[in-house]
């Protein structure tokens, strides 16, 4: 087991020991929360038109099926094994696009092979294959483009031409061009569904304390822009050791701060109708929380909300996964289901959970 697995093993319980109860997770009036499968492992998540939910787990290294009836869950197959920490899925034209340590790969035509999957198919090796933040969440934006981070090999260190960076390519690995710098480990993105400019969550930097610095939400107006990793965090924290003659204001601070070691991960606007108006083009973060602070934080859903294209609030939606120090799930991803519910992913319970809103 790679190393990052005994440090997450030793601060909380294997697998076998959460629990999906979901009574003490607290909700705003009119919702509810139910479970929706049972999945390993459960990180990133693509839902076809049909209403498959395919999901990546990193430590079961295995991509998901979940196939559905009337969207409830029918049964969960396995469509590749031994894969290299494949937490990234993409879901595109009847293809399904899926990252692990150093690649990107499809299975074509997968709606029509759930049962009997095809092997998978290269898309590109030609990225960087470090083992720190060397998982990868992955998506299409409106452009028909494949977005792929490189995180950052490190905890913090010097900037290069190759980390801390978001890529895009063509759907057949070409054409690769660096469209953001200065980013630490970004491990879930989307588009404005107006603007169509892209929004991701920033993984904050450790060892500067329980209480600094914040991990981020932040916004990409245009290609090119740089977020201040390694030289500035949460866009006022100079580097102790990078820092030493850079301004925070030469670059792009957050559009919401999100608190110290949250450990935000997949986000979604929120664009289904099921909700109450309020929540539409909103943004929900999963908190996977914590994992080296004296006092746990994180553990929930979140919702920021949007003004005229900026943040003026950032709320707790769901929570009650983390309860005296004690942890019962950590959500991981946000998906918009095809009725408008919301699906929430948790690795540590193996879970796929569905709220939804009843008037």
């Amino acid at each position: 087991m790679k190393m990052i697995g005994f440090i997450m093993l030793f601060i909380f319980p294997v697998l076998s020991k959460a629990q999906t109860n979901l009574d003490s997770i607290k909700l705003p009036k009119g919702f509810q929360i139910e479970l929706l499968a049972k999945v390993p492992y459960a990180r990133g998540m693509s839902i076809s038109p049909s209403g498959t939910i395919y999901v990546g787990s990193r430590s079961e290294e295995k991509i998901f099926a979940v196939i559905r009836e009337n969207l409830k869950t029918k049964e969960v197959v396995t469509l590749v094994s031994d894969q290299d920490e494949p937490i990234g899925v993409a879901f595109h034209k009847g293809d399904l696009y899926f990252s692990t340590i150093g690649k990107i790969q499809k299975l074509p035509n997968i709606e029509a092979s759930l049962k009997k999957p095809p092997k998978p198919v290269l898309v590109t090796d030609k990225i960087e294959n470090d083992r720190r933040h060397g998982w990868k969440y992955i998506a299409i934006g409106p452009d028909e483009k494949l977005y792929v981070p490189i995180g950052a090999p490190c905890n913090v260190c010097k900037e290069t031409d190759t980390h801390a960076l978001l890529l895009r390519m063509d759907l057949n690995g070409k054409n690769k061009e660096v469209v953001a710098r200065g980013i630490r480990n970004t491990v879930g993105f989307d588009w404005h569904p107006d603007t169509k400019e892209l929004w991701f969550t920033d993984n904050g930097r450790d060892w500067l304390g329980d209480d600094s610095p914040s991990c981020e939400l932040n916004h990409m107006s245009k290609v090119g822009l740089h977020f201040g990793f390694p030289y500035c965090h949460a866009g006022d924290v100079l580097d102790p050791d990078f820092g030493v003659g850079k301004k925070c204001a030469n670059y792009i601070a957050p559009a919401q701060k999100l608190g110290p070691h949250v450990a935000p991960l997949g986000m979604r606007f929120y664009t289904g109708k099921m909700f109450p108006e309020k929540y539409k083009n909103q943004i929900f973060i999963a908190e996977h929380g914590s994992w080296n602070r004296s006092k746990r934080i994180g553990y929930r859903v979140m919702l920021v909300r949007l003004e005229n294209n900026k943040a003026v609030s950032y709320e707790p939606f769901a929570e009650g996964w983390l309860k005296n120090e004690d942890v019962s799930g950590r959500p991981v991803d946000i998906a918009i289901d095809l009725d408008g519910s919301l699906l929430v992913s948790d690795d540590f319970a193996g879970a796929i959970y569905r709220i939804s809103y009843k008037k």
